[in-house]
């Protein structure tokens, strides 16, 4: 008979502590426990995928129930394997050894199952065992109908929970429960087992190739597992670097830092080209824009901890060229990168065309590496002198906005242009007396809420000559066409009293533009100043969006500090 092809995950499973990889504290608690007869009726195993849960579960049940190869032993952290409990318990047909899957069985009446057979003692072992695998999907009323069964159970019922989610097991549960957290596998140690593994396999795999597994693995034993066994048969023979890379679908880590160092240098042309070279030869846009944001975190990190080059998935050629980037990049670049790369990301995943929103990434990425970093740019600004001034410095100052200026006149203020005789009547009772000037007819359109006409008003009515019924004015260049028939009936409707509204030349400046001219007036007092200079002609597209004067910043300053106080005041010379 043929004998069944079982993957690696499997066939080297471990079947004692001893076997357990990378977990050295939880061995050691558990064989203390079981040397010192202290062993807790309940444990929780929680850790990421493929670090030994349930395995360890299955190496618990059968150090309790374990009777040695004579039948006369006790429970021990090291299972004989062979007695008949041990080999029941392995390959999962011990009755009294009873596994349930939480994600399939989540309800109550699975619990009541549990709690209905508790209460009948083990029919050939020492121990009941349950052991519950992801117990984190349970429904909370599963939890509580397991509660009082979990905190005092018989002597002979032991619980063994596994998740990967352990923030979603009620803590009255988790308080009931001896708990392990399992680790990721280190690196060296996972190397150090996969190298194990192919020499008893037979097969050929290189140092690098299964360094790339390892890091793909990311601490998980049993995908590190499914790998090298998908590596041994992809090559069939001796397996290499690239072809696990290309079984992984991965750029080659050296052209990866070949690109980033052509990003970093700002050198677009030649990033895309190279960009395009990993993806004829079949890399992933995905993966190459991951790969450097990888080696963007990397470099950080040597930047901070040097020690961190030391990474033995990393080849020794790999590890001096990120330690001498780490010494010439600047950590405020890298971390803009990181930013970038992470933005990326997300577009490339989401793009119609990968390829494309990655070229863009790239394109991005090479325009910003060059642009020095805030405090560069201001030590750059104040080590260089101010330009010129236009025209040798020589210009008259601008106007500073007194005597009968615009900055005398006021917000809404314009000139009314002279009063009517209508105005000019003491005994005038006539329902126009009450706009004897502009700025009234401005105010009645405030009062009466019509922003559109407001604005249209203060920005395109050049005023020629007002009297209380009539208005003639120059219209601004984007005023509306038809504002003067608007103003004459919205005036009639508010007043009761027809207006004549018509068009002139010669008007005199807005009502905008009597409130920007000290905008304006500010503007240039701030162009005058040398460092706004030499950022303005640094950036030729800034622009200026707002000037606070000093003397301003001295009168708040002096309005918001509080009162002195004198040297000799008592609080209490007035009780």
């Amino acid at each position: 008979m043929t004998q069944t092809y079982q993957v690696l995950a499997r066939k080297y499973r471990p079947e004692t502590f001893a076997d357990l990889i990378g977990q050295e504290a939880m061995v050691r608690t558990l064989k203390n426990a079981f040397a010192a007869d202290r062993i807790h009726h309940a444990f929780v195993m929680t850790g990421i995928r493929g670090t030994g849960k349930t395995t360890t579960a299955r190496i618990i049940a059968k150090g309790l129930n374990c009777i040695g190869p004579d039948g006369q032993g006790g429970p021990t952290t090291e299972p004989c394997g062979v007695c008949e409990h041990c080999r029941a318990i392995a390959e999962g047909r011990h009755v009294d050894v009873l596994e349930m899957d939480a994600a399939s069985r989540t309800g109550v009446g699975d619990i009541r199952e549990i709690i209905d057979s508790v209460a009948y003692r083990a029919a050939s072992a020492r121990y009941k065992i349950y052991i519950i695998d992801e117990v984190h999907m349970l429904s909370n009323s599963a939890f509580n109908a397991l509660l009082k069964t979990l905190e005092e159970p018989p002597p002979h019922v032991k619980f063994i929970f596994a998740t990967t989610e352990i923030r979603k097991v009620p803590v009255t549960v988790l308080s009931r429960c001896q708990r392990f957290d399992l680790r990721r596998i280190e690196p060296e140690v996972m190397i150090a087992h996969l190298q194990k593994i192919a020499g008893k396999e037979g097969a050929q795999i290189t140092d690098e190739a299964l360094a790339l597994i390892t890091r793909a693995a990311e601490g998980s034993v049993r995908d590190a597992m499914s790998l090298l066994d998908q590596a041994i048969s992809h090559g069939a023979g001796e397996t290499g670097a690239d072809q696990v890379r290309a079984m992984l679908g991965l750029a080659d880590r050296g052209r990866v830092m070949d690109l980033f160092e052509a990003v970093m240098r700002g050198d677009a042309a030649g990033a895309l080209e190279e960009l395009a070279a990993q993806y004829a030869d079949g890399a992933d846009p995905v993966a190459v824009l991951r790969d450097l944001a990888e080696i963007t975190h990397w470099i950080s990190v040597i930047k901070i901890t040097p020690g961190a080059a030391e990474d033995p998935t990393v080849s020794p050629d790999e590890r001096a060229r990120g330690s001498d980037l780490a010494g010439r990049l600047d950590l405020r670049v890298l971390a803009r990168s990181w930013q970038m790369l992470l933005k990326a990301l997300e577009e490339v995943s989401t793009a119609p065309n990968a390829m494309m929103a990655a070229e863009m990434a790239i394109i991005r990425l090479t325009h910003v590496a060059e642009l020095p970093t805030p405090d560069e740019l201001i030590r750059r600004l104040q080590d260089s002198p101010p330009p010129p001034m236009p025209g040798g410095g020589g210009g008259a100052p601008m106007p500073q906005g007194g005597g009968g200026g615009p900055r005398a006149m006021g917000r809404g203020a314009m000139p009314s242009g002279g009063g009517g005789p209508q105005a000019a009547l003491a005994g005038d009772v006539s329902p126009l007396a009450q706009y004897a000037t502009f700025e009234s007819v401005v105010a009645l359109i405030r009062e009466r809420r019509d922003m559109k006409l407001l604005t249209e008003v203060e920005t395109g009515v050049r005023l020629v000559r007002y009297s209380p019924g009539r208005i003639e004015f120059e219209p601004a260049p984007l005023a509306p066409s038809d504002l003067a028939s608007q103003l004459a009936g919205r005036l009639q409707t508010w007043t009761g009293v027809r207006w004549g509204v018509s068009i002139a030349q010669g008007g005199q400046p807005t009502i905008a533009e009597v409130q920007n001219a000290e905008a304006i007036a500010r503007e240039g007092r701030a162009r005058e100043i040398p460092l706004v200079q030499a950022i303005l002609q640094a950036f030729p597209d800034a622009r200026i969006s707002g000037f606070v004067e000093p003397a301003e910043t001295e009168t708040e300053v002096a309005e918001a500090a509080l009162p002195e106080v004198e040297d000799e005041w008592d609080p209490f010379e007035d009780y």
